[in-house]
């Protein structure tokens, strides 16, 4: 099995799945990493250490930011004749890239998977389907297989300082119409994809009458207990739908079937109700804490732990155990 890897990267900033499909291609055998963009050597450095065997690189001004175009005609250009097996973390930007160069070279993409196996030369995809009630087990007949891989549902390796390999230098092939004028940012602090603990509020962030605050007011002294203590546990901040609906915090914190889909090792929802659709977007955490005055809260039922209670009250004093027994 010839295994590629694309290394999905942005500000020189990697995807962490990218490290994490690095090392599930390694249990398949040798794995080489394919790395698209500008001044590229620190990545390089830093596949070789994550454990690839080799380093496709792609080194070109014109590759500088990401277009669609350039880069899936680049990679198609590369895999024609090259692996059985290309392997990508499952952002916009390698979920469209690879969908093109599927489609140039009469392949299909599997997505959102969380589970891979081989059956010789072909793989077994497992993925969630019907909001993640159910797994299904698929296959690609065609090659290359282009995979894309959820964040967090694979271990990611151990760092080898100093491993160092052979390098390859791809041709930039196709020519994109469009241009990059600017970036704006969309969110700030630890990414909600990549996080280890997502603290999140729902609409019960401004069911607060002692405060004396308008609703919104309220909202935002709630979510300020939310951001506190996801700081304190070095973790993302989430929202329910019904949260961003209100305008109480950005939709870029949203998590749930239309938001964000979240694999935390602790996922803390806050005064959230637990409709279905938030629940389709944490069944990968791992441990989930649940704080609700409603003992009936539907949350409950998918919670290992449940507070019966008021966010306002047992936030703080959450946050304060955890800074005394982190020493913060």
């Amino acid at each position: 099995m010839k295994t590629w890897v694309y290394i999905d990267h942005f500000n020189g900033q990697v995807v962490g799945a990218s490290w994490e499909a690095l090392g599930l291609a390694k249990t398949f055998g040798p794995a080489s990493a394919v790395i698209f963009g500008v001044g590229l050597g620190d990545l390089a450095k830093q596949a070789f250490e994550f454990g690839a065997d080799e380093v496709l690189l792609a080194d070109d001004a014109s590759l500088k930011d990401f277009r669609p175009e350039t880069y899936a005609a680049t990679l198609t250009a590369a895999a024609s004749a090259g692996p059985n097996l290309v392997l990508l973390p499952n952002t916009s930007r390698a979920r469209e890239m690879a969908a093109m160069a599927a489609l140039d070279l009469n392949s299909g993409v599997l997505v959102d998977v969380t589970g891979l196996e081989l059956d010789g030369e072909k793989v077994i995809a497992t993925r969630p389907i019907y909001e993640g009630k159910l797994f299904e087990k698929i296959t690609c007949s065609a090659n290359p297989q282009f995979v894309t891989l959820r964040g967090r549902a694979f271990p990611r390796p151990a760092s080898q300082p100093g491993k160092s390999g052979a390098t390859t230098h791809l041709p930039v092939a196709g020519e994109s119409l469009t241009s990059v004028e600017g970036y704006e940012p969309g969110e700030s602090g630890v990414s909600l994809a990549d996080a280890g603990v997502v603290v999140s509020g729902g609409r019960g962030v401004s069911n607060n009458p002692s405060l004396g605050l308008d609703e919104k007011a309220t909202a935002q002294k709630g979510f300020e207990l939310v951001a506190e203590l996801a700081g304190v546990l070095g973790g993302a901040i989430g929202a329910s739908r019904a949260a961003v609906d209100a305008g109480y915090i950005p939709y870029s914190s949203q998590v749930g079937q239309t938001g964000k889909v979240v694999s935390p090792d602790l996922y803390i929802a806050a005064g959230i109700s637990g409709a279905i659709q938030h629940i389709v977007g944490i069944r990968g955490a791992k441990v989930v804490v649940a704080i609700n005055k409603d003992a009936e809260a539907p949350i409950f039922q998918v919670a290992r732990y449940g507070v019966v209670g008021d966010l306002f009250t047992f936030l703080p004093a959450l946050t304060a155990a955890f800074k005394k027994k982190l020493g913060k």
